[in-house]
């Protein structure tokens, strides 16, 4: 299969005809009769397909480029996104394949492992004599990264006697030999290639060496969230950055050339432009300025979402640029950074105000509409507008609702008014009326909706007024750059796109945590589930309790085969299609594909988990942690805890209060994988070992 498959690819022209891609598929269907058993053994008998499988891209990607979320850079996602548009409109499928060592990633290449690799890659001379590389698509600098405590260094004479941390295989280790040959009093240390960046930086500002190197495309953002560490000294000139393919393989290297060009993906050199708009055409590269926050822009299971996140994306889509994320710690700085030009737009739900149009800020049109409400406990009896008398509501001072409070206050004179910090989140306001810390504050009615979805102890008795437009902000004079974002929102809003993506965000309950709560009723003969026969099987096989994996299955889908997710987790375990793509897991609607996927993937968490050396008793509820709310994010926790004095091997009473504090700004501002609604995956624990606990007691009973 793997040969026809080669081979048809091998003739793939740049641009293939409907009528070459059906005959290359016809060409497969005849080749995969003989193993169609073969490959689909778990799947129930008498289930026939109609869709014949495309032939299969196959991209190698250093798996030790976690995603994480970027606060002032291109997601590392940039080549998969690329790839993506390149497999669609070439009928293939996209099948990534993730290599634990970087080094290992041309010689799988050059075994026939993969078809390209796309991992950050950087042209170098040596890796010119191995393999092709496609026109490069961005270009970055190394420098040198310090401790922070150390002393700066500002000459590279100042390099001499120090040590060297670096990766076998990667364009760093050239860097440090070449600079070796200059100053042979330094010293070079390999870093194991399997170890993720944040574990290299603990161990830089540990002491382990004195200097490691990175692409400065993602220092950029590490800086951001990191004080322990500073940028150093330039250590290499630009570097460009391109998709490698073998020799022998032009024809895969002449299409994705193509392609690039077609896109206009391609770096371009061009220094003067006439406005804003050409030179973001130009460079294509766009900065959007978010918040990180749940309604916007945030980090989950390994993936990047968000609202405002997925509208950003489709825009650069449609205009074919990079997206540059440029995340705000205070909320006044969305504005503050079109003004300043270190933005090019402010997406974070602005309502056009005369104050900002007075800053110099000009507004889209409308892209979304929300009703301001007020918003009190629950036990509160206010019911009319007049009986905000007396009473002291609590918002932003560079918040639209500040605005419509003043405006208020002419009507009620003796409703006061108190501004919390620019760093806290409505979300955090909303959070201290519940608890007593304030009396009433304003939100925007679809912040409020995903509250409730979470807590019953608010409430919004009325909205303060009409419904208001909300735009996509940018600096004034720019009728350039105005003119596609109005006809992008002109071309979306409340289309299918549109509303798709809005009822995932805020009406899925699903998506926001609603497990089914109703069955907890244990069968007399020890049964506690429909799959317990499967179950067992793959549990005993990754040495699980057989239990825990149906309390954990019962808290990600209630037994529901048919549970589905806003971000496509499919099925009893709540996969993601990708990560069953990369367990070699297909058709995870079958339950038991499901099943043995999810507890695939429980064990490969579990390994990751084991990197932190929890207590042998915690471990699988760091594990479970993860599995809910993605490695990064625990990982972020224990790092808290580990700062706060607590003992971070420890997951109950200990990592899980430091993941709690995720969700506050001055906290999650400064972890690297940021904002994470905390009560989820500790809840999404605690629940699962409750369940745990009455599942073993009922099986052992009936024994």
């Amino acid at each position: 299969m793997r040969n026809i498959i080669n081979t048809a690819f091998s003739l793939l022209p740049a641009k293939p005809s409907h009528v070459f891609c059906f005959a290359l598929v016809i060409l497969l269907s005849f080749s995969a009769c003989d193993s169609k058993h073969k490959n689909h053994s778990n799947l129930k008998e008498g289930h026939t397909h109609t869709k014949k499988p495309l032939p299969a891209l196959r991209v190698l990607i250093w798996s030790g480029h976690e995603t994480y979320l970027p606060r002032n850079g291109s997601p590392l996602t940039l080549e998969i996104d690329y790839l993506k548009r390149y497999a669609k409109a070439h009928q293939l499928e996209l099948k990534e394949i993730p290599v634990a060592r970087f080094s290992d990633l041309i010689p799988k290449l050059l075994a026939g492992e993969g078809d390209l690799i796309a991992s950050n890659l950087s042209i170098t001379p040596k890796r010119k004599t191995q393999v092709n590389f496609t026109v490069p698509f961005e270009e970055t600098s190394e420098f040198f990264v310090q401790a922070a405590h150390e002393k700066p260094i500002n000459y590279a004479s100042q390099l001499k006697g120090l040590t060297i941390g670096v990766s076998k295989g990667t364009a760093f280790e050239l860097t440090a030999q070449w600079l070796k040959r200059t100053y042979p009093s330094i010293k070079i240390k390999y870093i194991p290639s399997t170890m993720n960046s944040e574990a290299i930086y603990d161990q830089l500002v540990a002491g382990d060496y004195n200097l490691i190197i990175e692409d400065k495309n993602l220092l950029r953002s590490t800086l951001q969230y990191r004080d322990d560490i500073q940028e150093s000294i330039q250590a290499s000139g630009k570097r460009k950055i391109a998709w490698a393919v073998k020799f022998d393989n032009s024809a895969l290297l002449k299409s994705l050339n193509t392609f690039l060009r077609h896109e206009k993906l391609t770096i371009h050199t061009v220094n003067s432009y006439k406005n804003r708009w050409h030179r973001i055409q130009q460079e294509k590269t766009i900065r959007f300025v978010m918040r990180n926050s749940f309604s916007s822009y945030y980090f989950w299971r390994g993936e990047l979402l968000g609202f405002n996140y997925d509208l950003a994306k489709k825009f650069c889509e449609e205009n074919n640029l990079r997206l540059e994320i440029v995340v705000a710690k205070e909320y006044s700085d969305m504005i503050n950074f079109i003004k300043e030009d270190k933005a090019d737009i402010a997406l974070g739900y602005l309502t056009p105000t005369q104050e900002r149009i007075d800053q110099g800020i000009a507004f889209s049109i409308p892209y979304h509409y929300a009703s301001e409400m007020l918003v009190t406990r629950a036990d509160d009896t206010i019911n009319d507008i007049s009986l905000l008398k007396n009473r002291e509501a609590v918002v932003r001072r560079s918040s639209s609702y500040s605005s419509t409070l003043n405006k208020l206050k002419a009507q009620i004179p003796k409703l006061a008014i108190s501004y919390a910090d620019e760093s806290s989140s409505t979300a955090s306001i909303i959070d201290d009326v519940a608890n007593s810390l304030a009396d009433v504050t304003v939100a925007d009615s679809h912040i409020f909706n995903l509250e409730m979805f979470f807590r019953q102890d608010i409430k919004a008795p009325f909205a303060l007024g009409e419904p208001k437009g909300q735009s996509w902000a940018i600096k004034q004079n720019e009728p350039e750059l105005m003119k596609p974002i109005n006809r992008f929102i002109k071309k979306y809003y409340k289309g299918l796109f549109y509303n798709v993506k809005y009822n995932q965000y805020f009406k899925n309950e699903h998506r926001l945590g609603r497990q089914h709560q109703h069955y907890d009723r244990v069968h007399k003969d020890g049964t506690l589930s429909p799959y317990d026969s499967l179950i067992k099987t793959y549990a005993t096989q990754y040495n699980f309790d057989w239990r825990l994996m149906v309390a954990q299955m019962h808290q990600e889908s209630g037994f529901s085969v048919n549970a589905k997710s806003f971000a496509g987790a499919t099925g009893l375990f709540q996969l993601m299609p990708r990560t069953a793509k990369q367990l070699g897991v297909t058709n995870i609607n079958d339950p038991e594909n499901n099943i043995r996927a999810g507890i695939m993937y429980m064990d490969w968490v579990r390994e990751r988990m084991s990197y932190i050396e929890p207590e042998e008793n915690q471990l699988i509820w760091f594990t479970l942690a993860a599995y809910n709310a993605g490695a990064g994010h625990v990982r972020d926790a224990v790092y808290l805890a580990k700062k706060k004095g607590w003992d971070e091997k420890m997951w109950f009473g200990n990592v899980e209060k430091a993941m709690l504090l995720l969700s506050q700004k001055k906290y999650y501002h400064k972890a690297r994988h940021g904002y994470v609604r905390g009560s989820e995956p500790v809840t999404y624990v605690r629940e699962i070992k409750r369940r745990f606990d009455t599942f073993k007691l009922a099986v052992d009973s009936v024994k």
